[in-house]
């Protein structure tokens, strides 16, 4: 359902948009829906989005927006995240209220999952 003014989709670039989809799928259990050879969406994930093909990366380095995943089991998270084929660029931390890690997926988006627990 779609919320007035509400987030309710981001899209990413992603240098190989192969192994972007499988990094998702096998990390997080994400699905994707193909519009062509050049671009896939996800749905169902707290926000909708999609991945295009482009030699671009997303850091909060750059200046892009970090994009906070929610665990509740952060060290599953993490070694499920290094099996799948990411890259911990920071390690678990601990700030006011939680942990949290930040990680590159294949393409060199960064994320980070942090958790209450």
């Amino acid at each position: 359902m779609h919320h007035h003014h509400n987030l309710d989709y981001v899209e990413f670039a992603a240098r190989d948009l192969a192994a972007t989809k499988s990094f998702f799928s096998k990390a997080f259990g994400w699905t994707f829906t193909d519009y062509g050879p050049d671009y896939t969406a996800f749905d169902h994930q707290g926000l909708e989005g999609g991945f295009y093909c482009a030699p671009l990366a997303s850091t909060p380095a750059q200046g892009g927006a970090l994009l906070v995943f929610y665990s509740e089991r952060l060290e599953e998270t993490e070694h499920a995240v290094v099996a799948a084929g990411g890259v911990i660029v920071k390690p678990i931390f601990e700030f006011p209220g939680g942990r949290r890690f930040q990680f590159t997926e294949p393409s060199g988006n960064e994320l980070a999952v942090w958790s209450d627990k």
